[in-house]
């Protein structure tokens, strides 16, 4: 899988370099995912009959006795936290680097140096994601219902791996199945709900109840940020809403926020990846539940999988107030 994850993402960036469209590279993407499948192919294989007869423990120093698939999964997330600790590191580095859109327009110096829509010249500058989102409670409702979503997905996940581990005679086993399944398929749902809402908002927006529209400035619409302009690749950017918008002289400022909005879409880009792996592995889960495949011999299937859901909640816990409110 890993080999497949790594011939997919070369190829992928080889067919989109520097703007331009490589269509040679296509089949080599789709070599990738084929592999990727294969591997997925194997593990569901092997881990659909697995009782729990056999959990191999590490016998070396500093992992004794500890289990080598729990031991694995903590490498793995460390190396996960340095490619988010990557991620965010470069976020606060543009940031804090490139002077905020908002301040150059303040300023009003924009105009005698040409950045305008007349003039045709877009000035860089960084437009965080939250400029657009945190106009209105309604804008920020996605993300916020999303982080309140992982968070009793990391509950559920949790009450899953307990009535797993509950010992053969202390409860029924047919509830034992329909507690453990439910509570995967709830943690399933949960996930798939985070993913539906960070499309709405990335390409799709939402219209609100015309009851709604006197707390939203009499707008109905919501728009995605999409709709906004706000994109990877958007050199000539100005807000849709007016705000850059000189009353004086009637100008308004264009933006080059290129570097914003990739470090928006690249993180959250990153961590929507996580969580539609882990549906992924939550539908074979749920089906495996669903069969009475979890016993408390074979529970710590469900806590490996925990610690990865969990890391997944964590990030986002610290991606929505970074990108979403900052």
């Amino acid at each position: 899988m890993s080999i497949g994850i790594g011939i997919f993402l070369f190829m992928l960036a080889g067919a989109f370099s520097n703007g331009v469209y490589d269509a040679s590279y296509v089949p080599m993407v789709l070599v990738g995912i084929l592999v990727i499948f294969c591997g997925l192919i194997v593990w569901w294989r092997q881990d659909m009959s697995f009782d729990g007869h056999y959990e191999p423990l590490a016998r070396g120093v500093p992992f004794k006795n500890i289990q080598i698939r729990k031991v694995a999964m903590w490498i793995f997330l460390m190396s996960e936290m340095m490619v988010f600790t990557s991620l965010f590191t470069t976020y606060i580095r543009y940031r804090t680097g490139i002077e905020n859109c908002q301040t150059i327009f303040e300023r009003g110096d924009w105009i005698a140096q040409g950045y305008t829509v007349e003039a045709g010249e877009a000035i860089n500058c960084f437009e965080p994601a939250s400029a657009l989102i945190s106009t209105s409670w309604f804008h920020i409702a996605p993300g916020a219902i999303n982080t309140f979503a992982l968070i009793i997905s990391s509950f559920t996940i949790v009450q899953a791996l307990r009535y797993a581990k509950m010992p053969v005679g202390t409860i029924d086993e047919d509830v034992r199945r329909k507690r453990i399944y439910r509570y995967l398929g709830s943690t399933w749902f949960l996930a798939c709900l985070f993913l539906t809402l960070k499309l709405i908002e990335w390409f799709v927006g939402f219209t609100l109840p015309d009851f709604l529209a006197e707390f939203n400035h009499g707008h109905t619409h919501i728009a995605s940020l999409y709709e906004e302009g706000y994109l990877i690749n958007a050199e000539h950017y100005h807000r849709h809403d007016g705000s850059w918008h000189d009353p004086v002289t009637g100008a308004t400022m264009l933006a080059d926020i290129r570097v914003s909005a990739s470090t928006f879409y690249v993180t959250t880009g990153t961590h929507g990846l996580h969580v539609a792996l882990g549906i992924i592995g939550l539908t074979y889960m749920t089906f495996k539940a669903w069969t009475g495949g979890y016993t408390p011999d074979n529970a710590v299937s469900i806590e490996y999988f925990g610690l990865y859901w969990h890391f997944v909640d964590l990030v986002w816990v610290l991606v929505f107030p970074f990108f979403y409110l900052y």
